[in-house]
């Protein structure tokens, strides 16, 4: 087995390169060699006085001696530099792994999970604020795509954040603590937040200005311990530990024994009381730093009427995967209205405050879709019409994205998807304003079947097989069919890991012969969820009413078979009006000779 990487750690570096570079000469003469360098806290100067040594750096006057990835990204320069660098022809399209500065230095930009030496590394840029920057500043969007990488089964080795979570001392040994770190300024719930659903083998932080290693804690819900580490600046007064090394084997090499040792001072989670809170408490008091999962879903009491009751406070794990892990214990509200609205493509912030700080920046909807006052005018002889103005998938409506339309029959079209799980993943959509492809006309599931035949030989071509999935939701509006190529040396793993996936969540599948079988026995009355095989078996589930199921279920069964974690979530894979039609561009070309309505 190869050695484990060796990864140095810093705290705020302040623009401090030079006095940084060089104990990091020092330490890897004695303890190296290491293979990277993770910065967290402020990384630019605090000054502008100071940023002729800084730049040296940045623009290759003076080598960077180790690869450098840092988060803190706010300080004297900083907008220059990362405007310069978020225009580079080399950062442009999907960067989760950071956007190239300079030789060996990069910017871990927003919120991401990538693999670095091996080992799985989330991170979130920036810090809390109540106005959100174009640097410096973390956004809703950052929170709850590191939500939703959370519900991945893969463990993250190294978390990256540059504030403290709140609480972190809950339950740790008073000793150790330092002077001064019990007080709440500082303290970040959100990470607190975060860091209890993560879960991580080791928690890294800056901006507190001292060095504190807490005793590794026992996860609720999980069997291995994480490690926090609060880094003190770069050559501080008080001579604190800024630079850290360690040298964790990869979670996905280890086995579950080792993986479930506990060191004999660990602590209970010091965010066990986040799963304890009774919903009477949470309800007569206000929540407190140790009562903070799911705190921003609050409803402000400044709430527009054009968003839900004053009373009413959302949970936003329900509302974007369809489950919680809290179930009956959560304090907020699973309300499938708003579930449906979110799937819909509704921004959180709107359902839930009635407006969005983003404002015309956010990629969601600021209106609500076919909601309750709709539905007498969708009743009406022009309801289609209607629907076809709102939905993003209606080849008649001013919202569809055309540019990624890549084949159109008589009753289905062939397009790229928004943030696609890997290249040649595609949609085989309706036409018209159809809920699902399974109980469409049989003319029309004849020429569905011509565009699968078409995708088939397309991919076999690239020793590729095909998968293709369905999520059917009773109150849905537009169906589309997911189709995704895999290599072939993978085919065999396919049904085992949905079949794994399902027993994770609770249910088994039922297995059909065919999807012709499938047309036969759906019931359009209630919610599905069914995948074909490349072998033609269909796995289908039956969805109850009161189910908590992930929307992204399919996608994120392939994404892990892939080995793509990372790209689980679509939001997190988009790409620029001028990139995609480009990608759809090249696509055409390459399925030209089996397009069927060629």
């Amino acid at each position: 087995m190869a050695a484990p990487p060796r990864i140095l750690l810093c705290g705020d570096v302040l623009g401090r390169l030079d006095q940084l570079y060089k104990r990091f000469a020092a330490v890897n003469k004695s303890a190296g060699p290491f293979d990277v360098l993770l910065c967290v806290g402020q990384f630019f100067p605090q000054s502008s006085e100071q940023l002729d040594q800084f730049m040296n750096y940045v623009e290759g006057r003076v080598e960077i001696p180790i690869a450098t990835y840092f988060i803190g990204d706010f300080g004297a320069g900083a907008p220059k530099v990362l405007t310069a660098a978020s225009k580079a022809a080399q950062n442009q399209g999907f960067k989760m792994d950071g956007l190239k500065i300079s030789d060996n230095l990069y910017w871990l930009k927003g919120s991401g999970k990538f693999q670095l030496q091996g080992l799985s590394v989330a991170y979130l840029s920036g810090r809390r604020s109540s106005i959100i920057q174009p640097f410096g500043t973390y956004s809703q969007d950052d929170v709850d795509a590191l939500r939703a990488m959370a519900e991945e089964p893969e463990i993250v080795d190294i978390f990256l954040t540059n504030e403290w979570p709140s609480g972190i001392t809950n339950k740790a040994v008073e000793s150790g603590i330092p002077p001064g770190v019990s007080d709440s300024s500082g303290f970040d719930s959100t990470v607190a937040e975060l860091v209890s659903e993560i879960k991580p083998r080791y928690h890294v932080a800056g901006t507190m200005g001292v060095f504190y290693a807490r005793e590794p804690y026992i996860n609720v819900d999980s069997s291995h311990v994480t490690r926090f580490l609060g880094l003190a600046p770069v050559r501080n007064k008080d001579k604190q530990k800024f630079i850290h090394a360690i040298s964790p084997t990869p979670a996905s090499i280890m086995s579950a024994v080792e993986m479930c040792k506990k060191p004999p001072n660990a602590s209970l989670s010091p965010y066990i009381d986040l799963e304890k809170i009774s919903q009477a408490d949470s309800e007569t008091k206000r929540p407190a730093e140790s009562d903070l999962q799911y705190w921003r879903y609050d409803v402000s009491q400044k709430r527009q009427k054009t968003g839900a009751g004053d009373a009413e406070r959302r949970c936003f794990k329900f509302v974007s995967s369809g489950s919680c892990p809290r179930g009956d214990k959560c304090h907020f509200v699973h309300d499938n209205d708003a579930r449906e609205q979110y799937l819909r493509g509704v921004c959180f912030d709107f359902i839930n405050k009635g407006k969005c700080e983003k404002g015309s920046d956010c990629s969601f909807k600021h209106s609500f879709q076919d909601n309750a006052e709709d539905v007498p005018k969708m009743r009406t002889g022009n309801g289609k019409v209607n629907r076809s103005k709102e939905c993003w998938f209606c080849l008649s409506s001013p919202n569809i994205e055309s540019h990624l339309i890549i084949s159109i029959g008589d009753s289905f079209y062939c397009a790229l998807p928004k943030g696609p799980l890997l290249e040649d993943h595609v949609l085989v959509v309706p036409i018209e304003h159809a809920p699902n492809t399974l109980s469409t006309p049989s003319e029309s599931e004849t020429e569905l079947q011509k565009f699968l035949s078409s995708l088939k030989a397309y991919y076999k071509n690239l020793d590729k097989e095909v998968v293709w999935f369905e999520w059917i939701y009773r109150r849905g509006t537009h169906a589309n069919l997911q189709v995704v190529p895999i290599p072939s040396s993978r085919v065999s793993s396919v049904k085992d890991i949905f079949i794994l996936a399902a027993e994770k969540l609770g249910f088994k599948f039922k297995v059909t012969e065919s999807r012709e079988l499938l047309r036969a026995q759906f019931d359009a009355n209630m919610s599905l969820f069914y995948v074909e095989l490349p072998c033609g078996t269909v796995l289908s589930h039956t969805v109850d009413e009161n189910e908590k199921f992930p929307a992204q279920f399919g996608r994120e069964v392939l994404a892990g078979l892939l080995n793509m974690a990372d790209r689980a979530d679509w939001r997190k894979c988009t790409s620029s009006k001028e990139e995609e039609m480009e990608m759809a561009s090249r696509f055409k070309k390459k399925f030209e000779a089996y397009d069927p309505n060629q």
